[in-house]
């Protein structure tokens, strides 16, 4: 599923320990990864963007007044949890691209069938059948050749 990019996402949360931790190259290393995953209008990429230290002198001494900076940095600990969630997110769902391409699939499928045929193929897929994938052929084969050949045709040519 998205396995190479919840290492990726595993991998930042580990740079933040990192005893030299600049904050801005991390930022700029996970906005590359995030923008690849989620794209560049994500709002997951702006929470990452506007992590930023308050170096207000009291800011600065009630975060790291006693124990250790990085236990207690703010900053660290936001962007954390931001990745956490998004590891969650993409073990739960999947990638956001997979989504888009699986509705588009299902428009296709809905310009081409009937919705007699949509909802058989809906029945089929929230089913625990064991034979999904000749009972979804036996369906399709049914089809028209002329319809076969446009969804095909679109799927091929969708961008």
């Amino acid at each position: 599923m998205a396995e190479k990019e919840i290492a990726l996402l595993k991998e930042q949360i580990a740079r933040l320990d990192e005893k030299k931790f600049d904050l801005e190259a991390w930022k700029n290393r996970t906005e590359i990864f995030l923008e690849r995953i989620f794209g560049k209008e994500s709002p997951k990429l702006k929470m990452i963007q506007n992590l930023h230290y308050d170096y207000s002198s009291w800011s600065l001494r009630d975060t790291y007044a006693g124990g250790s900076a990085k236990d207690k940095d703010p900053v660290r600990i936001q962007a954390k949890e931001i990745l956490e969630a998004l590891i969650t997110e993409l073990e739960s769902l999947g990638l956001p691209q997979e989504k888009k391409e699986q509705q588009k699939i299902r428009e296709l499928l809905e310009d081409e069938l009937t919705g007699k045929q949509v909802k058989e193929i809906d029945i089929l897929l929230n089913s625990d059948e064991q034979e999904k994938i000749e009972k979804l052929s036996e369906i399709l084969q049914n089809l028209p050749k002329e319809n076969l050949a446009i969804l095909i045709s679109k799927l091929l040519t969708s961008q």
